[in-house]
């Protein structure tokens, strides 16, 4: 089973980004995607910064158990998770990703701590949520992120991560939430 740990943005963070796609202009989007294969912006209901990749063959209760004995740990000891907001774009190879920015430092280390909690590596670890795909051809590396030029969502804070299988439905990739590790003494909702 493929899975992953995913931090889902707050429901406000991505109704602005959501808002943010929809206002771009039909034409500055045709320029900066001209030459690519089957540019698609992904469902706003897919967007997430995945924190650890955990492969195909993961084993599921090993890594729930995991999760949730570093995200105890890491309550007891920074129990305020990380202030964040989606802002900037970039792109690599196929994607178009908006950046998550920490506020201050200590929810940039706050961060970190999530993405180790995760079982992932928090050294280089660039955090980032994918909003378009393509299958071919070169983005114009300025035309393409600028579209998001001067974008900032609004702050929020994670209230959980959670463990996702993502599997082949009808030939696409479809996520299912397999577990939730709530981040602050509340609840996962």
């Amino acid at each position: 089973m493929r899975l992953f740990t995913a931090l889902w943005p707050a429901e406000e963070a991505v109704r602005h980004l959501a808002s943010a796609v929809d206002r771009l202009d039909p034409g500055r989007v045709a320029e900066a995607t001209a030459g690519l294969r089957k540019f698609r912006f992904t469902p706003a209901r897919r967007w997430h910064l995945t924190l650890c990749f955990h492969g195909d063959d993961a084993d599921q209760q090993r890594v729930t158990d995991r999760l949730d004995r570093r995200v105890a740990r890491l309550r007891e000891t920074d129990p305020v998770p990380p202030r964040l907001r989606l802002a900037g774009a970039g792109i690599f190879r196929g994607v178009l990703w908006v950046g998550v920015e920490p506020e201050t430092d200590s929810d940039e280390a706050a961060l970190r701590a999530l993405v180790r909690a995760a079982g992932g590596d928090p050294r280089g670890y660039a955090a980032h949520l994918t909003i378009a795909r393509w299958a071919a051809g070169r983005g114009d590396r300025e035309l393409l992120p600028g579209l998001f030029a001067g974008y900032a969502g609004p702050w929020w804070r994670p209230r959980e991560l959670a463990v996702v299988a993502s599997d082949l439905q009808e030939g696409a990739r479809g996520y299912r939430t397999v577990h939730r590790a709530a981040v602050t003494g509340e609840s996962p909702g």
